[in-house]
């Protein structure tokens, strides 16, 4: 019953990632400066955002548990370092941050729908259909992944970094300086989409695949969306690209 699920999900979650990547690029997401009662009620923001990315390593972690196929070193460890990002995420993150904001409810729904899809068909994969041998550390497709995974990760949190330090300040809106920030608007983007871009090449499956175009159809609008406010509200270096530096 569940391969079927499974089955059935795959293609209509890639359409609907595409539909999603378009509408992003007419409709404002509703976060952080974009956020308004327009999309709902709005709730406290620690908690929202608890409460829709704790969703995603619970549902990876159930049905790759529930499911079985053998499990190894390479599944303990692909499932690891999802859950220690959504650790992160999920709890870490917004507890560095001591500005209190709101999301809206629309947004968490979004979100907890995503995550339960998403953590779903990686799991139930990771659980049931993964055939890794323990000498697969020592494939191209591994070592390039975990290295995309490991900059991705630097990138983002040290983007992060640099964000909760502004808003931690409370002085309003800032336009972020240093590193990456240097040349492009959203570095914590661009790092969140390496980092699933690697974990995809890693699993070299069609639901890490799935996730890393979610990725890119999430933020990568969301990127141009930034950059323009920042360049309406700003006198804002020219040089400076939305999320790859240079190029766009």
């Amino acid at each position: 019953m569940l391969l079927n699920l499974y089955n059935l999900i795959l293609f209509p979650w890639l359409i609907l990632a595409i539909i999603s990547f378009l509408f992003l690029f007419k409709v404002d997401a509703p976060y952080g400066k974009f956020s308004n009662k327009k999309w709902g009620f709005l709730v406290n923001y620690k908690l929202g955002w608890f409460i829709q990315e704790i969703i995603s390593p619970l549902f990876l972690f159930c049905f790759f548990i529930l499911g079985t196929g053998e499990k190894n070193f390479i599944h303990w460890f692909l499932i690891s370092i999802w859950v220690i990002h959504y650790i992160n995420r999920s709890i870490i993150f917004p507890l560095r941050i001591n500005k209190s904001s709101e999301i809206p409810i629309s947004v968490i729904l979004s979100a907890i729908f995503f995550n339960i899809i998403n953590g779903f068909t990686n799991g139930f994969y990771l659980g049931n259909l993964a055939s890794f041998t323990n000498d697969y550390i020592y494939n191209l497709n591994f070592i390039l992944g975990l290295i995309l995974f490991i900059l991705g990760v630097l990138i983002n949190t040290t983007a992060d970094n640099i964000l909760i330090n502004i808003r931690n300040e409370n002085k309003g809106y800032q336009i972020p300086q240093g590193k990456l920030y240097n040349f492009i608007s959203c570095p914590n983007y661009l790092g969140e989409i390496i980092e699933w871009v690697g974990f995809a090449i890693m699993c070299w499956s069609i639901p890490s695949l799935l996730f890393a175009i979610w990725t890119i159809a999430n933020l990568l609008p969301r990127a141009i969306s930034q950059h323009k406010w920042y360049k309406d509200k700003f006198d804002y270096p020219s040089n400076r690209k939305a999320i790859i530096p240079f190029i766009l």
